[in-house]
């Protein structure tokens, strides 16, 4: 008798779980600080007032709560580098999984090449002559490099990126403490900039709701650890750690940052209008830094807020890499897209996206800030969107989770206040999205153009949604079939 060998398989890669605790951590701390705070920061007290930017930051920073403490109950239940596609797919339609997963990528691709135009901006600081092509290329290289080489690589980098922006909050808040009491730069303020002219709200409803609106797009970022938790090495110890940080991101650097500024800088003070990345030296961090006699404030400044975009385009890079990667495992996005290299990176997902972060290139040719406009437009409805998704998929889980007669303590993480949560960020997030109209409807006029790249994303997301249901004849899943056993990790509760 003759044996036949059996052929051996090689086993398939697979993602590595390369985060640890301190990489989850500083990802969820460092997700939504960046040009939001450092520059969007000195409009919205100067449109709002102190008290009504206070008061816009304190309501978006409670809906954004909820909206990671649903988003870590699905994450630490059921890890996966799709995140909230996957959650989508699974527990309402996959028409409605196809359409957040797509809606995302592009979100964060655009976002992309659009962090790369603002580094291009920020880098003329020192080099105003130099190419913006050049750059471009350079900066899109460094982030391309760095998730190429490893989940680890990315994850120390966002640590470092991180570390630098919390110590820049920290000093200025220290610094800004110092200068209310008159330990430093003169005389002590107290709270004499909350009384002047219409302090502390100005400008109503209106002016209200466009800070509301500018509050949210600073925020967005922060939904990045549900990616993260695919590959975190114990997402059921280092998710719901991360999550809780975000309460006290929010009081800390946020909060207290806008307090700080509202406190210092009168809200009529003309170069708080004028903060954007065409002018650092309008900060409300800069103009705070210099009155504390700081006269290298501008240059240091300018650092910062350039690792910030760096951070912001790596954290888009990676995110966007996996969720494609996770589309192709699921069939709703071409195979190649599916595969790993031997250190179990999605390559080629990776490099479709890089390709699609060339659009910042265009800079080059339409100017610096002209495409950092239109793409910030392209993608910023894109991230309420995916938190709408973030809060129907969480309804949606816990209420077949009861369908299906589970027992709660098998959540390894529990959100509080359940359905509050959810139906809370829902109705804010809806409110966002249809506010956003007001600012480009005036009675005289409407501005279409603006009004066009701000809502675009809208039917391109209604287009993949409803053009996959009507050629996959898909259906809302009822609450007792969802999939709630695959890539499960049941455990312990830890809240």
């Amino acid at each position: 008798m003759s044996s036949t060998a059996k052929p051996t398989s090689t086993p398939e890669p697979q993602l590595r779980a390369g985060l640890r605790a301190r990489h989850m951590t500083m990802i969820a701390l460092g997700g939504s600080i960046g040009t939001g705070l450092f520059l969007a920061s000195g409009g919205a007290v100067a449109n709002a007032g102190p008290g009504g930017a206070l008061l816009a930051y304190a309501c978006v920073g409670i809906m954004v709560y909820f909206l990671m403490t649903s988003l870590g109950e699905m994450a630490t239940y059921m890890p996966d580098s799709g995140s909230f596609n996957t959650y989508a797919a699974r527990f309402v339609d996959p028409a409605f999984g196809f359409a957040m997963g797509w809606n995302f990528w592009y979100n964060w691709a655009v976002t992309i090449a659009a962090e790369l135009s603002a580094a291009t901006i920020i880098i003329k600081y020192w080099f105003p002559e130099s190419s913006s092509f050049l750059w471009s290329l350079l900066f899109l290289a460094l982030i391309f490099l760095l998730n190429i080489l490893s989940v680890k690589g990315y994850g120390e980098s966002e640590y470092w990126f991180a570390m630098i922006k919390i110590v820049v909050v920290l000093a200025f808040l220290v610094i800004g403490v110092l200068m209310i009491f008159g330990i430093m730069g003169g005389e002590a303020i107290g709270f004499r900039n909350f009384t002047i002219g219409d302090a502390p709200f100005n400008g109503g409803l209106l002016a209200f709701i466009g800070v509301f609106m500018a509050a949210g797009f600073s925020f967005q970022g922060t939904e990045l650890i549900g990616v993260a938790a695919g590959e975190s090495e114990n997402p059921r110890e280092h998710v719901p750690r991360a999550i809780r940080q975000v309460f006290w991101r929010i009081l800390i650097f946020y909060i207290l940052a806008i307090l700080v500024i509202g406190l210092i800088i009168p809200y009529t003070t003309p170069s708080l209008l004028g903060s954007d990345l065409s002018d650092i030296g309008v900060s409300p961090f800069t103009l705070i830094f210099e009155k504390a006699g700081l006269a290298f404030a501008a240059a240091v400044m300018n650092a910062v807020i350039l690792s910030s975009v760096l951070s912001a385009g790596n954290s888009g890079m990676y995110a966007s890499t996996r969720v494609l990667y996770a589309l192709a495992r699921s069939g709703k996005a071409p195979k190649m897209f599916g595969r790993l290299n031997s250190r179990g990176i999605p390559q080629n997902a990776l490099i479709v996206t890089a390709a699609f972060g060339m659009l910042a290139f265009l800079a080059s040719l339409f100017g610096d800030g002209v495409v950092y406009s239109w793409l910030l437009n392209a993608s910023g409805m894109c991230g309420f969107i995916t938190w709408l998704g973030i809060a129907i998929s969480h309804y949606r889980f816990r209420r077949a989770f009861q369908a299906q007669g589970r027992d709660m303590n098998d959540l390894p993480f529990k959100a509080k206040w359940f359905p509050f949560g959810p139906l809370f960020a829902f109705v804010l997030c809806a409110i966002v999205i249809v506010g956003q109209s007001l600012s480009y409807i005036t009675p005289e006029a409407i501005d279409w153009k603006s009004l066009l790249a701000s809502y675009i994303s809208v039917p391109l997301f209604l287009i993949l949604w409803l053009g996959y249901k009507w050629t996959k004849r898909t259906k809302v899943i009822p609450l007792t079939e969802c999939d709630l056993e695959t890539g499960a990790r049941p455990d312990d509760s830890v809240s």
